[in-house]
């Protein structure tokens, strides 16, 4: 099935069902009035809101129209969102191109971070930026909402709880983060709201597409309406979802409701760096790593981060061509002074 929160009045908008192919949608109020509220009692909605998605489908549910500039993100706010770093070859990038060594743990223990999840934009929102000199990024990844998952869970127990699958938005703010880490004490002014996909899909609605906690499908990215990266997220992904999620929890539970992210996706070419799409590879999620690569090559990142006016847009296709998440696109935009 498909979830999706449009947007009201209230902090959390409302809960509707979407169709398959993402053009109509049914409010499901009588069952919970928020995501969170599925969320927090899943094992008596999450049947009520499948029967929805059947009915839907079979035209037995009534239905409105469903648009996706109307949509928040799925969970507007959430009480966790911890981000990882599941694809370990643009770490393994990163790190070259300061020339600093990459600890072999890397390979074995995930990096992760907590981020801000009191408020997600939504999909179709601008990124607001005080500054084009902040660095302006974005990062495709894939995340997770789970359910509730006990403190030391098991990878297979973790990868049990996976309620819902999501795209995201990932804003860095390239130009803040050396401070910020420099201090020691990881990100937080360079990592502003993030903004996921208008719907979130359960793992069974993904087919063969969703295998051993990975999906295996492109993200598309598209910088200004030109494909800027088409990697492969099941590809090179090093650590699933599975582990990520036991991982979180391995010494604290995490409540219904929490988000999990794979960090930005990104896939090697011939065991070395990626290839733009305009010479024939997959690209990249993220423009940061494009210029680790022309640092690599050339000693000097050609490449600029965004502008004000330039536009991000986050996308997969299942097999036939169709949208499976709706897609986010942002502009980014001037904050106007208070």
């Amino acid at each position: 099935m498909k979830l999706a929160t449009l947007k009201d009045s209230t902090r959390d908008g409302r809960l509707v069902v979407v169709s398959r192919d993402l053009t109509r949608c049914s409010e499901v109020g009588h069952i919970a009035r928020t995501l969170q509220a599925a969320l927090d009692d899943w094992a008596h909605a999450g049947p009520r809101l499948a029967r929805v998605a059947e009915g839907i489908e079979t035209g037995s549910q009534p239905t409105m129209r469903f648009h996706e500039h109307e949509a928040a993100s799925p969970l507007p706010r959430a009480y966790q969102w911890a981000d990882g770093s599941a694809y370990v070859n643009h770490v393994e990038l990163v790190r070259k191109a300061r020339n600093a060594e990459m600890p072999a743990s890397f390979w074995t223990d995930p990096l992760m971070y907590q981020g801000g999840s009191d408020s997600f934009l939504g999909p179709r929102d601008p990124i607001v930026v005080a500054d084009e000199a902040y660095g302006i990024d974005m990062e495709g990844e894939i995340a997770v909402i789970v359910d509730d998952v006990a403190m030391g869970a098991s990878v297979e127990d973790a990868r049990a709880a996976i309620r819902l699958v999501m795209l995201v938005n990932d804003v860095s703010l390239r130009g803040l983060i050396p401070a910020e880490l420099a201090k020691g004490f990881g990100f937080f002014q360079s990592k502003p709201s993030s903004a996921f996909s208008p719907v979130a899909v359960s793992p069974d609605e993904l087919g063969e597409a969703w295998k051993d906690g990975k999906l295996h499908l492109p993200l598309l990215v598209s910088l200004n309406g030109k494909p800027f990266g088409r990697a492969d997220a099941g590809v090179d992904m090093t650590f699933d979802f599975g582990q990520l999620v036991a991982h979180a929890a391995r010494t604290r539970p995490l409540v219904a409701g929490s988000i999990i992210g794979s960090g930005t996706v990104s896939n090697k070419l011939d065991g070395g760096p990626g290839k733009p799409v305009s010479e024939g590879g997959r690209g990249y999620s993220c423009i940061a790593e494009l210029r680790m690569i022309e640092t690599i090559a050339t000693g000097t990142a050609r490449t600029p981060f965004m502008k004000f006016g330039d536009t991000v847009r986050i996308e997969m296709k299942d097999q036939t061509g169709h949208s499976i998440f709706g897609a986010i696109e942002q502009t980014v935009k001037r904050s106007e002074p208070s």
